[in-house]
């Protein structure tokens, strides 16, 4: 056994053993987009004063880890807060592959109480839905469970009032077969077949939530198309007479959802991680430091005002744009010099722009798809 010295603590490891999975089992959230494959290169620690990969470093010798600051994902959920704490409240669950949002709700006035959100804790196996699936083929579901009820229940603590006993929960349709304990691995594997897609109601203490009365999720569409889609339809305006309109997720996996006053149409897309960050040189989550914003005259504004760290999704798609507008890159995505840089250590490159156009194409032909399925156009309104 190696001794391994991480957070002012010694925890002992086996020859061989993958550092990553010492932090993951220490309680360290710290991400692993790639799940570990090594090509994402985003889990670099100091191992005895060197860089290394986290989840390609083989422990053989007694080591001192320094990790990287981690910051939660800024999340802002846009929901007026005004309701008032009575006794008929319930909570709203969102599990998103990146962030969770938990809602207290006032049902008397029909009003949201308060909101909290969180980093969905699973980014340390995977940034997306597929490396989740993969982690559960190989180990099985109980990890990425309790991980994350551990995460809902903190939430629930914060509110710190025991009126509302019932939650309702959404999310895709992984994330439910995940929060509930079942194991989706068969949603990783052709034909894609999920465990469940209706509702569920269970008893919050079947889960480990036991100040929780009862849990009622809503249903999911399809393996990819799930129950946080079925929210959004609910909750978004009605279309105008013989006029339909697009609900689209827009993240790792998109979900596209067309609809009218009797009829509901829907597909998926996998874009890949760019949108979080990912396969970006420079791409990070929406954490601290992080360029979200990118004006016309070429300046970025950073999550919290905090020194620049990287670039996130709302970044990324401010500065293709800029580039595009000003002649940078082409109608292709061609940029000459191959590099933008937006500081000395910040910087876009080709490779970049090629990933997220990926993404937008992946997007844009499932967009496509449905549209021409049902032979419906596609009206676009230029800002003024």
């Amino acid at each position: 056994m190696h001794k391994v010295k991480l957070n002012n603590r010694i925890i002992e490891a086996a020859h061989g053993t993958i550092l990553s999975d010492i932090l993951i089992k220490s309680g360290n959230n710290m991400s692993h987009p790639c799940g570990g494959k090594g090509v994402c290169k985003k889990c670099q620690v100091w191992v005895n004063g060197k860089s290394e990969l986290s989840c390609q470093y083989k422990i053989q010798s007694d080591i001192d880890v320094v990790l990287p600051k981690i910051s939660e994902i800024h999340s802002e959920s846009g929901a007026e807060e005004r309701g008032e704490i009575t006794d008929n409240c319930c909570l709203c669950l969102d599990i998103g592959t990146t962030t969770l949002a938990l809602a207290l709700v006032s049902l008397d006035e029909k009003k949201i109480i308060k909101v909290k959100t969180a980093t969905n804790p699973q980014r340390a196996y995977g940034s997306d839905v597929i490396t989740r699936i993969e982690y559960c083929s190989k180990n099985g579901v109980a990890d990425l469970q309790k991980c994350l009820v551990n995460t809902v229940d903190n939430l629930i603590s914060e509110f710190n009032t025991e009126k509302a006993k019932t939650m309702y929960v959404a999310g895709n349709t992984a994330m439910l077969h995940i929060f509930f304990g079942i194991d989706p691995s068969s949603m990783g594997v052709a034909p894609y077949t999920p465990v469940f897609l209706e509702g569920k109601e269970i008893q919050g203490s079947e889960i480990g939530l036991g100040n929780i009365e009862c849990i009622v999720s809503l249903p999911c569409i399809s393996a990819f198309v799930g129950a946080d889609l079925v929210a959004g339809v609910n909750y978004a305006d009605s279309p105008l007479e013989n006029k339909y309109n697009l609900l689209i997720d827009l993240g790792t996996n998109a979900e596209i959802v067309l609809y009218n006053k009797n009829n509901i149409f829907c597909t998926s897309a996998a874009a890949g991680p760019c949108f979080e960050g990912g396969n970006i040189l420079c791409g990070m989550s929406a954490t601290d430091g992080a360029i979200y914003a990118y004006s016309d005259i070429g300046v970025y504004k950073t999550i919290n005002n905090k020194e620049v760290q990287g670039i996130c999704g709302t970044g990324l798609i401010d500065i293709i744009a800029f580039l595009l507008k000003n002649g940078i890159i082409d109608e292709t995505g061609y940029m000459e010099k191959e590099e933008f840089f937006i500081t000395d250590s910040i910087k876009l490159t080709q490779n970049d722009i090629r990933q997220f156009q990926l993404a937008k194409s992946a997007v844009y032909s499932a967009l496509q798809a449905i549209l021409e399925e049902k032979a419906i156009s596609l009206q676009i309104y230029e800002k003024k």
